[in-house]
């Protein structure tokens, strides 16, 4: 990889390490004062961060807050995944009915506004992290299907799959055994940018005051918090978004990446 590549990566590296050492880290509570309101940057050691309008650690609420997005971002991005291209391999190798119903499905689900949809089914569910996960995942279902169809109907006629056919193999070895591993390589590059969008949309959700509940902390949570600090504490809403531009900037250069990598690319 190019040097932005290995830079994405080790972006990302950090960011999974954080969300996993945060519980353990030197570092103040995320919920409760570690110092004076509006502590400005490198006023204290480890809370080298700054303290936000009530006085919680800009640092451990950074740090806390990234197991909540990378664990929405990913969790999301599994399930429309799973789903998306579990769908689309049917549509692509059963035809008739069920292409109709699942042409059915992820239409009337790219008809509805994004925003609209989760902010109506924040309002009738939980909030929480698992809500998030269930809504993010069906509601960016229709593009994992649409590739996944694509890319199964363009190794149908392959000759393997005509051998395979030809040699009496049953129509569960032929979707799983030999069209599913050659769609692997367009989905799972495609899921690496969505995983960034999971992450805005998240943040975006949490800005607005429903996605994940206070008083834990997530990085759309944080902005929203800061912004009336906005002249007086500018810190406080320039910390997080330079970590969100960071965090999609490296998801896209790594899926970039990956689908140069792999396109043209098939397991046989």
């Amino acid at each position: 990889m190019r040097p932005t590549g290995w830079l994405a990566v080790a972006w990302l590296a950090l960011l999974a390490v954080l969300a996993l050492t945060a519980d353990v880290l030197p570092i103040a509570a995320y919920d409760a004062p570690a110092g004076p309101p509006a502590q400005p940057p490198f006023s204290t050691f480890p809370e080298f961060l700054g303290t936000d309008g009530i006085g919680r650690s800009v640092l451990s609420r950074l740090v806390h807050g990234t197991q909540i997005s990378l664990l929405v971002g990913l969790g999301a991005t599994v399930t429309a995944c799973v789903l998306g291209s579990l769908l689309g391999l049917l549509s692509a190798y059963l035809r008739g009915a069920v292409q109709e119903v699942v042409g059915v499905v992820t239409d009337s689900i790219l008809a509805f506004p994004p925003l609209l949809l989760l902010l109506a089914l924040a309002a009738v569910a939980r909030p929480g992290v698992g809500t998030l996960v269930l809504s993010l995942g069906v509601l960016f279902l229709p593009p994992f299907a649409r590739i996944a169809r694509a890319a199964a109907l363009g190794q149908l006629s392959r000759t393997y799959v005509l051998a395979a056919r030809a040699m009496g193999a049953g129509h569960g070895r032929l979707m799983f055994r030999e069209l599913l591993p050659n769609t692997v390589a367009p989905v799972a590059s495609y899921a690496v940018v969505m995983m960034a969008l999971m992450i805005v949309v998240e943040g975006s959700l949490s800005f607005l005051g429903v996605g994940i509940p206070p008083p834990s902390p997530s990085w759309g949570a944080m902005i929203a918090e800061g912004k009336d600090f906005l002249y007086t504490a500018p810190y406080l809403v320039l910390v997080p978004c330079v970590v969100i531009f960071l965090t999609v900037l490296s998801f896209n250069t790594v899926g970039e990446r990956l689908r140069e990598r792999l396109s043209g690319g098939e397991t046989r």
